[in-house]
């Protein structure tokens, strides 16, 4: 049984009159996230490469789109507070990639980079888009580098949040054991108290309001997370392996603005690695975030929206 509302066909579902919508607005009330009163806030879906994927469109049609990739076992409602806020000049789509959130799990559990830069290609040209901004966290921030290596010219821009080339390995197994001692529960409390030991930047609040986006409740009563993780996904990504690096040398190539945000204590791009990438491309920029760490957007909201902010209306 799905814990949150979304779009049951391919038609757009009005998210705006939703419970979820006012828990949304509470949130941001409680961070100080300045919003339009009015705004538009569906929920669709689109089939793409022989798979069902659901996404969010945020804003008005006619204003410069930014598509968001979100990070690994989370959704595209981990950009809800971002959304709302820059839904008052953009149009937002965020994307459920595959086997994550309300998009449909793959058939061949191919959860390869790789593979999900192709889907988020895809949607991009066929949803029309002209070259949008695109910003991208964690597994979708690589993701969206070999969206960019794989199709020169794509993306007008790229925020890329807490990830690069060069990531920790040390940081890679903090985050892959907490997910894997996350995976099933019998109440959603178990749940909420693990992530706030995990994540001491939000409130309780906030991760109580958010955590129908990353469980679902089985027939047996259980709950459990609403990524795929069948076992089979790790050796269909082993055989893909050499396809999901990108390189310093290869981002050298990206011939378009680049915004780094890093968070400060994050334990996944090291501060080293950060300069080392913002060096190597052509046009990049680099911004550390404070008070949070690797979930820059949903642990410091109002920090990250000060960053990107700027970035963002020089590409408009």
């Amino acid at each position: 049984m799905h814990l949150n509302l979304f779009s049951e066909s391919s038609e757009a579902l009005d998210m705006t009159t939703s419970d979820e919508f006012a828990s949304l607005l509470s949130s941001a009330k409680d961070l100080s996230i300045p919003h339009s009163p009015d705004i538009a806030y569906r929920s669709s879906n689109i089939v793409l490469r022989h798979q069902r994927f659901h996404f969010l469109e945020w804003g008005a049609a006619d204003a410069p789109t930014i598509v968001l990739l979100h990070g690994g076992h989370q959704s595209c409602h981990s950009w809800d507070l971002v959304s709302l806020h820059l839904a008052q000049k953009y149009r937002v789509l965020a994307l459920d990639q595959r086997g994550h959130g309300d998009s449909e799990w793959a058939r061949d559990w191919d959860y390869s980079n790789n593979t999900m830069a192709l889907d988020a290609e895809a949607f991009i040209r066929a949803m029309g888009l002209e070259k949008p901004i695109v910003m991208a966290h964690s597994m979708g921030g690589r993701n969206s580098m070999l969206l960019a290596r794989n199709a020169p010219g794509i993306m007008r821009g790229l925020a890329i949040v807490d990830v690069g080339p060069e990531v920790s390995e040390r940081g890679r197994k903090v985050i892959s054991s907490f997910v894997r001692e996350n995976q099933e529960f019998d109440d959603l409390e178990h749940f909420v108290e693990n992530v706030r030991k995990y994540d001491p930047y939000r409130s309780r609040e906030h991760i109580e309001r958010t955590v129908k986006y990353n469980m679902i409740q089985r027939v047996d009563g259980k709950f459990v997370s609403k990524c795929d993780s069948n076992p089979r996904r790790a050796g269909a990504q082993a055989q893909k392996a050499q396809q999901d690096n990108v390189t310093l040398e290869e981002v050298g190539a990206f011939d378009f603005p680049v915004l780094i945000l890093r968070g400060e204590t994050s334990n996944i791009l090291e501060p080293d690695a950060a300069i080392r990438f913002r060096d190597a491309l052509p046009q990049g920029q680099l911004i550390e975030v404070p008070n949070c760490g690797h979930n820059v957007h949903s642990q410091n909201t109002l920090g990250f929206l000060d960053a990107v902010g700027p970035f963002l209306e020089s590409l408009s």
